[in-house]
């Protein structure tokens, strides 16, 4: 009988004209097609990025020349002398570098922010600003600028601090009215348009009661990125980078929590918990987007969403694709706020939302029709 086994496997080898080595090859087949595919995916991302980062970098009020530029960063790889005036790569890399990082690092942030509230949520129309992290942030920052009207928005630790608890202040109620109402994930997205709702309104009521701070705060709401050199940057930079690992870390469990919660914990996974880590690094990457960007929304909705429309419904390349390709769109969006007008500057969330509330109408028109 021990020796029928091999016997046995020799036959039914034959019969399927593949020997073992062959079939395990076959096994493996779409697997490896599926990480060419991926990527292939992010380097087609990434190469985007580049390309627009590119060009927002050489676009601008001050013509540096396109060749001068690209020499420039020639010679800062290779340690040769600069062909830019001290002025001129003053403007190149205090001014538009750290701008076109500053926007690449936000609209990485709110996207995959974006695409980790819709899978939580299973909800094409989740965004980040859906828990009520930006008008949450909103609040802090107008009461910041009513009490301490010396605070400079944008450039200020004192209102960034404030934005980016505000924005957790804010997940942080409508998780509690969430959880007071119910479990499931319908209540809590209806607490949050709750707690947004009453948040909104408390800083416009704020807003009334000290009129000479409105229009600051009102371009702020607008969302804009200016930088005073790398320190905006920086301040984003560790946030994003702790959110990201721990998103792109949960792609593979919230692929699961897309089978249902049943299902999931057959598989050993726990629901609750994974939607609240979920959750904390999404708020978190929120946060820190709006406290050095303002209210710039739809990139959140928009970019996520294509992304599963072109790649399909798995978050293991939803994620780091909607990282790459959300950094692609914001830096576009204020390409184009800087250029439109020129030299007067549109507020990114003009461009952002000329962008996104057709394409919200589109997507809520299809999923009536679903």
């Amino acid at each position: 009988m021990r020796g029928s086994a091999p016997a046995a496997t020799s036959s039914r080898s034959s019969r399927s004209g593949q020997s073992p080595p062959d079939r395990a090859g076959a096994v493996s087949g779409p697997t490896l097609r599926r990480t060419k595919l991926r990527t292939a995916h992010l380097l087609i991302g990434f190469a985007a990025l580049l390309l627009i980062s590119l060009v927002s970098v050489l676009l601008g009020a001050a013509d540096l020349g396109w060749q001068r530029v690209l020499a420039e960063f020639g010679a800062q790889l290779t340690g040769g002398a600069s062909p830019l005036s001290e002025r001129e790569a003053a403007i190149l890399w205090q001014l538009r570098v750290p701008r076109v990082v500053l926007g690449a690092l936000v609209g990485a942030a709110l996207a995959i922010s974006g695409a980790a509230f819709q899978g939580v949520f299973r909800n094409p129309l989740a965004d980040p600003y859906l828990l009520g992290a930006a008008s949450g942030a909103g609040l802090a920052v107008t009461l910041v600028v009513m009490t301490m009207p010396q605070a400079n928005l944008g450039a200020s630790t004192t209102t960034q601090l404030a934005a980016f608890i505000g924005a957790l202040g804010g997940v942080g109620l409508t998780w509690l009215v969430g959880r007071s109402a119910g479990s499931d994930t319908a209540t809590l997205v209806l607490a949050g348009v709750a707690v947004g709702s009453f948040l909104t309104a408390g800083q416009t009521f704020a807003q009334q009661l000290r009129l000479e701070s409105l229009q600051q705060v009102y371009m702020w709401i607008l969302g804009r990125l200016t930088t005073t050199g790398w320190r905006e940057v920086l301040i984003v930079l560790p946030y994003l980078v702790v959110a990201t690992i721990v998103l792109w870390s949960c792609a593979r469990l919230l692929d699961l929590l897309g089978t249902g919660d049943e299902e999931a914990a057959a598989l050993g996974v726990r629901p609750g918990r994974v939607r609240i880590l979920v959750l904390l690094a999404a708020s978190l990457a929120t946060a820190a987007a709006v406290s050095v960007a303002g209210l710039i929304g739809f990139v959140g909705l928009v970019v996520p969403h294509l992304v599963r429309l072109g790649v399909g419904g798995s978050f293991r390349i939803i994620v780091p694709l909607s990282l790459l390709f959300g950094a692609s769109f914001l830096v576009g969006a204020d390409m184009l706020a800087r250029t439109v007008m020129a030299p007067a500057e549109l507020p990114i969330g003009v461009i952002t939302a000329f962008t996104g509330a057709p394409f919200f109408a589109v997507l809520l028109r299809a999923q009536r029709r679903a």
